[in-house]
């Protein structure tokens, strides 16, 4: 048998499961690569909000990363929620030492509840100190707008935070995401690389259940790259994913609940290559 591809995730966790490492192990899972995964931070959240957040020592993430890669080498790792330029500069640590692994940055700084995730400085450090080595960065557009400084309102402030991305800040991708943006009918996403730009748009659904969907695409980013996938392919498979997940929700919760992250292997099947 051969062994799995592997995925680490180095992220917050989610009691609930809808977001956090909760939906990145998940999603590795229905995209039949074998998941890992690092704790930067303890929140205590629900799908009404963030209630608490305990952010671990860097130590305590430095040993994990440590017994990990003392171990076995994934083939692919992410970052979602880092709550220190300390926690930053170890895993820059990780990224330099590792080039030839994919690396995917969600930079998280909002819950869907609104909450902040992160301070002002970690916001800049996180541009200085881990953007410059991803693979494919995955910012929704308030996301965009706090890293590039941009105000984002068509689609031509769209290609100059694309621009800032790939040829300022040094980032190999990045997935300019459009949920939050006015049209009512599609969701339009904007993949920037180095060669081309690419626009993957999938249909809007009606619902609220949308908690852990920045977590959950850019987790299946990170899988299919560890699978061996182009850029191109992983975001394409991340937007229909994640298109699907949001369709059959799960209802969960009292608020904003979260996606169904087995939607997608139930409907297309999880041998689809």
């Amino acid at each position: 048998m051969n062994k799995p591809k592997i995925a680490l995730t180095i992220a917050g966790t989610d009691p609930t499961g809808g977001a956090g490492v909760m939906a990145d192990l998940k999603s590795f899972h229905a995209c039949g690569v074998y998941g890992m995964a690092a704790i930067t931070s303890i929140v205590a959240q629900n799908t009404k909000g963030v209630q608490h957040i305990h952010n671990i020592e860097t130590s305590w993430l430095s040993e994990q990363l440590e017994s990990i890669f003392d171990d076995e080498l994934p083939h692919a790792l992410k970052t979602g929620m880092i709550a220190s330029k300390e926690m930053m500069e170890l895993i820059q640590y990780y990224l330099k030492k590792y080039p030839e692994i994919p690396y995917v940055i969600d930079p998280v700084m909002l819950a869907k509840s609104g909450d902040s995730l992160m301070d002002e400085d970690a916001k800049a450090d996180l541009q200085n100190i881990l953007l410059p080595y991803a693979t494919v960065a995955t910012p929704n557009l308030p996301e965009a707008e706090e890293i590039t400084g941009l105000t984002i309102q068509d689609e031509s402030s769209i290609y100059k935070a694309g621009d800032i991305f790939i040829n300022e800040i040094g980032s190999k991708g990045v997935v300019i995401k459009g949920g939050h943006s006015e049209d009512l009918d599609f969701s339009k996403d904007y993949l920037f690389t180095n060669e081309s730009v690419y626009t993957f748009e999938e249909p809007r659904f009606d619902t609220k259940h949308t908690h852990g969907t920045g977590c959950t695409f850019s987790a299946v980013i990170t899988a299919e790259l560890a699978k061996g996938k182009t850029i191109y392919e992983a975001v394409k498979k991340a937007k229909q994913f994640i298109s699907l997940s949001i369709k059959h929700t799960t209802e969960i919760g009292q608020g904003r609940g979260p996606v169904n992250h087995f939607a997608y292997m139930k409907e297309v099947g999880l041998d689809d290559e």
